[in-house]
């Protein structure tokens, strides 16, 4: 959910984009109007990641169990992998 939400009409968007955007940048929501109907939201861009951005995100952050699959039938069922 966005911080703050300003409706606003084309008119003044064009007149405080550059505050508009720099409120979008904080995590605030922008929506146009025209005539009191909404017609666009502009909201943060987000970077999209690519899987070698993530690759070892946690790691540290938890352990396992070394018999955490020790009990394979009973994850096979629950898994519904055939045995």
């Amino acid at each position: 959910m966005p911080k703050h939400v300003h409706r606003v009409g084309i008119h003044e968007a064009k007149t405080h984009l550059s505050r508009l955007l720099r409120d979008v940048e904080n995590g605030g929501e922008v929506i146009l109007e025209r005539g009191g109907r909404p017609i666009a939201r502009i909201v943060p861009a987000v970077e999209p990641t690519s899987p070698s951005d993530s690759y070892g995100m946690f790691a540290g952050q938890f352990t396992t169990a070394d018999d955490f699959d020790a009990d394979s039938e009973q994850l096979a069922d629950l898994f519904g992998v055939a045995r």
